[in-house]
């Protein structure tokens, strides 16, 4: 008997249902009429999953994630399913990150063939020798050019810095020494290991419904999950940065810079995990926006370029705020930054700002519901992250300016900081 719920926000006027297959995979049905059908099949694995088995024994190589995410569209028969897709008139991708990797679909037409080709090319690898020889080559090209990329180095630059032991300090696309290493039954290892459908979750938003998504499902899927656990593996990790400072030469008019900043305090409740994301976006908001003090401070004192950005990431064990831009006096910018934080931690944030940023948050996550991939992605990561899309309207409404003074006190340590600038050759 099928385990299916269904999710309502009266707010928004929507709803999404979960079900869960048979065979294991959960699946969100998110109904949205829109002229364009989004889908996507993920896997909760990504670069910093490095071991084949629960007790750590063998080791993958670096980049094995992403190497197999290229490898899955090559089929048995010769044909490659990225041309599939365009036969059907549809726009497919995928793309791997630190923690997950995911295939996806865009279409207005022809949905359920596109979605039987999605479950059917992820689900049955195929490898050979020679075909894994060929994208050693390929993947050794792209990897040349992300070494001769300088935004590339200066982020990975930033996470070597933070990071003593953590695989998130590796590049997501292995080295050209350790793609080497890969082999088919490496690739088939991984696959078995790692795409499990229990470990999976197929999301569709578009003008589908659910028993529509449901009979494709059933045609395309077995009907009895398969046993087995996915192994996890714990990193122990200093609670202070490695390096404060990396640096390197490449190809740019002036410096840029990318401040990371190490969060050594990861909720292990989802639920607490959401709360913390949304005061920090709510505080990256009133701290590095345009219309920030601290930004005016910046760039009217000639310290920065106009574009700065600030990024939060946080999983289930790494977290981190990485700050970025250009500038002719990086180590400057870093001090300001300080300065005007100490300040802020004195004399206390405003509340008006608060509440004019948390409005700001707000509003991109009802605006999120106008696109189908928003929606799709967005709904993905909450998947993975074990919780529920609607209850972040709530989470937001419920900050108060306590949670985002609390960040302010403890996530600013000096000693949990790097600089990485990748200065003109």
């Amino acid at each position: 008997m099928r385990n299916e719920k269904t999710y309502q926000s009266e707010l928004l006027g929507e709803q999404y249902t979960v079900i869960r297959h048979e065979s294991g995979l959960p699946i969100y049905v998110f109904p949205k009429k829109m002229s364009t059908t989004y889908a996507l099949l993920a896997t909760d694995y990504g670069a910093v999953d490095a071991t084949l088995d629960a007790a750590g024994a063998r080791p993958l190589p670096a980049g094995v994630a992403h190497f197999l995410e290229h490898k899955l569209f090559s089929n048995e028969d010769g044909t490659d399913s990225f041309e599939r897709f365009s036969a059907l008139g549809a726009d497919a991708n995928a793309y791997t990150s630190h923690t997950r990797t995911v295939y996806l679909f865009s279409c207005t037409d022809r949905f359920a063939e596109s979605l039987a080709e999605l479950i059917d090319f992820v689900t049955h690898p195929y490898f050979t020798e020679e075909s894994v020889a060929k994208e050693q080559g390929i993947i050794g090209e792209e990897i040349r050019m992300c070494l001769d990329n300088p935004y590339d180095r200066c982020y990975y630059n930033m996470l070597e810095g933070l990071y003593r032991n953590h695989p998130v300090k590796t590049d997501i696309c292995g080295s050209v020494a350790s793609i080497a290493e890969i082999t088919p039954q490496i690739l088939y290892d991984t696959h078995s290991t790692y795409y499990r459908l229990s470990n999976m979750a197929l999301v569709v938003c578009g003008n589908v419904s659910v028993q529509e998504v449901l009979d494709i499902a059933d045609a395309h899927l077995p009907h009895v999950a398969a046993e087995g656990t996915v192994p996890r593996r714990t990193v122990p990790e200093p609670a202070t940065a490695h390096l404060p400072t990396v640096t390197e030469q490449g190809n740019v008019a002036k410096p840029i810079f990318s401040i990371g900043v190490k969060d050594t305090h990861i909720p292990e409740d989802p639920y607490r995990r959401l709360k913390r994301d949304a005061a920090m976006a709510i505080l990256n908001e009133m701290l590095f926006s345009e219309a920030s003090e601290l930004y005016n401070t910046l760039y009217d004192g000639g310290l920065i370029s106009p574009e700065l950005s600030a990024d939060y990431a946080l999983t289930r064990d790494f977290g981190f705020l990485q700050i970025a831009g250009e500038s002719e006096r990086p180590e400057e910018v870093v001090e300001v930054i300080w300065s005007y934080l100490e300040r802020a931690r004195r004399e206390g944030l405003s509340p008006s700002d608060f509440e004019r940023c948390r409005r700001i948050e707000y509003a991109e996550y009802i605006k999120s519901f106008d696109s189908t991939e928003e929606i799709a992605n967005t709904l993905l990561s909450f998947v993975f992250e074990g919780a529920e899309l609607f209850s972040y309207a709530d989470v937001i409404l419920g900050i108060e300016l306590a949670d985002v003074t609390a960040l302010l006190e403890e996530l600013f340590d000096p000693a949990c900081r790097t600089l990485s600038v990748v200065h003109p050759i």
